[in-house]
């Protein structure tokens, strides 16, 4: 009887195992796979429709970085993207806290943090601002949200990897709305500019965030709106995205700003 029982109890214990390896929320056999790969560094890119690739039709920027940081350092590079459009800094704050999300799984277990984030948290005053209505007085609340919720969410992401060693690369934006010939077309010359001051305040805000963590603060502003450099050539039809060669540009800055020593870090599991 007692056979029977260890028997039984066996049986059950593996059914347990092999539900929980076929179910959507736990490690799949693919990440057991990856784990066991000497060497393998594992890279998560959080944020919005920038990060997820909306109407680029390419590879996002994260997979073009992972490509190229893992043919540069010769060892292979995971990347999980877990862009998500229309995100704001409230709700990566939020699925960072949610227990076992994936982004809290897959950010505990990366070495390199790819993090753009802020835009859309004035995507309530889009219309005011394109018109050239807006004055820095109207998102002055979104603007204190940021700087708290950048600040949490930094903290979260080294809680989560155990305060081990971790790059954190904080990209800033070439514009928060629309850009190049579609915002010439659609927005009054005033809304261009209030929209050019609303993005470099934005970016001020991430990148003073970056500079009080140890995070490092990654200029796309710069690149994307060179004089020497026709952005909408840069960009998706629709002007808000960037298309195949503006991720390939923010790919090449994310590397270009990556530390040498940087390491594949020890799963946390």
């Amino acid at each position: 009887m007692i056979k029977i029982l260890r028997r039984l109890t066996t049986g059950l214990l593996l059914i347990v195992i092999l539900s929980a390896l076929n179910a959507g929320d736990t490690v799949s056999e693919v990440d057991l796979a990856q784990l066991q790969t000497p060497g393998l560094m594992n890279v998560v890119a959080l944020g919005d429709s920038v990060t997820s690739g909306t109407n680029c039709n390419c590879s996002a920027f994260p997979q073009m970085y992972a490509d190229a940081l893992q043919a540069k350092r010769g060892k292979p590079v995971h990347v999980d993207n877990l862009g998500v459009g229309g995100l704001d800094s409230a709700g990566l704050l939020q699925s960072l806290n949610q227990d076992d999300s994936t982004a809290e799984v897959a950010t505990a277990r990366a070495s390199v943090v790819l993090l753009t984030i802020g835009a859309n948290d004035f995507g309530d005053h889009h219309d005011d601002v394109t018109s050239g209505q807006c004055t820095s007085d109207c998102v002055a609340d979104e603007f204190e949200q940021l700087t708290v919720n950048l600040g949490k969410i930094l903290d979260r992401i080294h809680v989560l990897r155990d305060h081990l060693p971790t790059t954190i690369l904080m990209t800033g934006y070439w514009n928060v709305f629309k850009d190049g010939a579609v915002a010439q077309q659609q927005y009054p010359a005033s809304g261009r500019v209030a929209s050019d001051q609303l993005t470099v305040r934005t970016n001020d805000a991430i990148a003073a965030a970056a500079h009080a963590d140890d995070a490092t603060y990654v200029d796309i502003y710069t690149p994307f709106e060179d004089d020497a450099t026709n952005i909408t050539a840069l960009l998706a039809p629709d002007g808000d995205h960037p298309n195949a060669a503006g991720h390939a540009l923010i790919a090449q800055i994310l590397l270009n700003a990556t530390p040498s020593h940087v390491k594949a870090a020890v799963h946390k599991g």
